[in-house]
């Protein structure tokens, strides 16, 4: 029979630094949010093959004394709790767990000097053996070496990656924190060649509602992710109920066929959360093609008194006291920018149009997109143009009244943009955003002239979108038609799905999906909306089911209902082939111009893109 006994603390802080200390660049994330915790303002590494022979962390935070150095090294020892209070945690460490995991496994020199001391000491530790901390030379700040890594546990190191590989991992690791804190600078060598190298951004003023730190952010966000991204993407800015959301998302047609650069934060922690990266992606809703996913850097600030970060070995998970508040505010935010933004979309296709041309890569001048008009469109003609091409757009929407009403849309009652037919309307149609149209090319595309350049817009694609707003605008107005089942499904369901349905039955009953409970471990679903047909309710409810328990909420009707909508939307529009006048052309453009979304098809993919006269100028050595 086995015998219960203490586990010796060489064993335990193996153990424990199987948990903390994954890879080179776990060990590293350590000492750096360390180092920010301790108030440094400069943070220097330097990495050997990647961190798996050497990784050295430098800093020039408060430091530490000789009692200090010895204490640190003990598990469960940290300066980060001082009330002894896990629920309200500050800093980025507080379990005292990293020096004594990572000496467990590694030779560890920690080298420390506190403001006033006459020299620095240095405290070496050899696979959890340890001497006293001797004199050494170091200004203020702290210098931790980390060489031999796994060395007492071999089969660990046999499990890393290639160098290169564990070299992207420690870059990614540096990079995410440095996007949280701006004001701190940061460098990388590996093997003699600088990775990274970012300035600690200034303080700055406040712009656009905006706290300083999140311009600031914006700043790093550029040196790290590009000015790519950071020129067009949309700022976020929002809070409800304490808790603050900031950061930059990208436009829906800027995607990535994985969500590893979406980036996000809380408190300055980077975490991974799957239910917050739903809550993005359905922020997006509609907009994004199936399978990509986007761009997106955001910041939450949560009262530490609503935040637990006690739940994961790493510190990569947190948890919410009102988790279904964040998603909310994720959710709405995001939609409420992208609506803002309306016709926007990216560089990507005229800068991809450009390189066909001249055989290499020209980025567009950067005005290009960059911002929405800061005028009206319609408000360059007079009210009887306005009424003509409100009469033209009205005859190209697809005749459904059951789906969109007798009305036009809500922007074309604001008063739609005229139709240029001389020279001075030609002159105003010009200095809106799509500009006037001159040609239709191959009876799909719409080539139109602006002041300083052109666009192409994809008419169809165009068209799609513009229907789909409509026709959701008209759902929302009058509600999801829903239709009785015949037979009512009885679904069985574990009691958890089964009762995170019940506590949505509000909300999907307003989507025309009526649920209730059917004794123990199942409900009944009397309704479905109208617009699925005949679904398979079983597979809808249980769909809806897990996502609410995984995810804690679930956007799979409304996106089955926008599926819906995006295939109405596409047999109703005007096709590809269709021969347009140019007064169709022009109602065209201006109603995309004020019609929110309209700068990506109900696929994800762009309507139209711009080449501005200095690009052209550029293709014929003209500049």
């Amino acid at each position: 029979m086995a015998v219960i006994r203490q586990l010796p603390d060489g064993l335990v802080n193996q153990i424990a630094a199987g948990e903390v200390i994954e890879r080179p660049a776990s060990a590293l994330r350590e000492l750096v949010e360390n180092a920010l915790d301790a108030s440094a303002s400069k943070i220097s590494i330097t990495l050997r093959r990647g961190g798996i022979d050497e990784l050295t962390v430098a800093d020039d935070g408060h430091g530490m004394t000789p009692d200090d150095m010895l204490l640190a090294i003990q598990r469960h020892a940290t300066s980060k709790l001082p009330h002894d209070n896990l629920n309200n945690i500050g800093s980025l460490g507080f379990r005292g767990e990293a020096l004594p995991s990572i000496g467990a496994v590694s030779h560890l020199k920690l080298t420390s000097a506190m403001a006033g001391m006459p020299h620095a000491w240095r405290l070496e530790v050899n696979v959890g053996r340890f001497k006293s901390p001797e004199p050494a030379a170091l200004q203020t700040g702290s210098l931790i070496s980390v060489t031999q890594l796994f060395k007492s546990v071999p089969a660990r190191l046999k499990f890393l990656k290639t160098d290169r590989t564990e070299q992207a991992q420690c870059v990614d690791v540096v990079k995410r924190l440095a996007m949280a804190w701006p004001f701190v600078a940061f460098q990388i060598i590996n093997d003699g060649r600088n990775l990274l190298d970012l300035n600690a951004t200034e303080p700055l003023i406040a712009q656009q509602n905006q706290s300083p730190e999140n311009t600031a952010r914006q700043h790093r966000l550029s040196a790290i992710i590009g000015r790519a991204f950071t020129d067009e993407a949309a700022i976020i800015n929002a809070e409800r109920d304490r808790i603050r959301l900031e950061g930059m998302i990208g436009l829906p047609t800027m995607n990535r066929p994985t969500p590893a650069q979406i980036y996000l934060f809380v408190n300055g922690r980077p975490i991974h959360d799957r239910s917050l990266l739903g809550a993005i992606r359905a922020g997006y809703g509609d907009t994004l093609p199936r399978g990509r996913h986007p761009m997106a850097a955001l910041f939450l600030k949560v009262p530490t008194t609503d935040l637990d970060v006690n739940v994961h070995p790493a510190k990569a998970e947190v948890r919410f006291r009102d988790a279904a508040g964040v998603r909310s505010l994720l959710v709405g935010a995001i939609g409420a920018q992208l609506a803002a933004d309306g016709v926007r979309t990216t560089l990507e296709g005229g800068t991809a149009a450009l390189a066909r041309f001249s055989g290499s890569a020209i980025r567009p001048s950067p005005a290009t997109n960059s911002a929405p008009p800061l005028y009206t469109p319609y408000d360059f003609f007079p009210s009887a143009s306005k009424r003509r091409i409100g009469e033209v757009w009205q005859s190209l929407l697809p005749q459904a009244p059951h789906l969109m009403g007798d009305e036009p849309p809500a922007a074309s009652l604001a008063g739609p943009n005229e139709i240029a037919t001389d020279e001075s309307e030609m002159a105003a149609a010009c200095k809106t955003l799509l500009g006037a149209a001159k040609a239709q090319l191959h009876k799909t595309y719409i080539v139109a002239e602006t002041e300083d350049g052109l666009t192409i817009i994809d008419q169809h694609a165009a068209h799609e979108r513009l229907v789909m707003e409509r026709m959701k605008a008209a759902l929302a107005e009058a509600g999801v038609s829903a239709q009785a089942l015949l037979l009512p499904e009885i679904v069985e369901l574990a009691d958890d799905k089964r009762e995170a349905l019940l506590e949505m039955g509000e909300t999907l009953s307003r989507l025309g999906l009526e649920i209730e409970g059917f004794g123990e471990g199942a409900v009944i679903v009397r309704t479905i909306p109208a617009l699925l047909g005949n679904p398979d309710a079983k597979q809808l409810v249980g769909d809806i089911a897990e996502e609410l328990v995984e995810l804690g909420g679930s956007t799979s009707l409304e996106d089955r209902l926008n599926h819906v909508l995006a295939t109405l939307s596409c047999y109703g529009s005007v096709r590809a082939g269709r021969v347009l006048n140019a007064d169709e052309m022009n109602a065209l453009l201006r109603e995309m111009e004020i019609t929110p979304r309209s700068g990506q098809c109900n696929h994800g993919r762009p309507t139209w893109i711009r080449l501005s006269l200095a690009d052209i100028e550029n293709l014929f050595g003209r500049r």
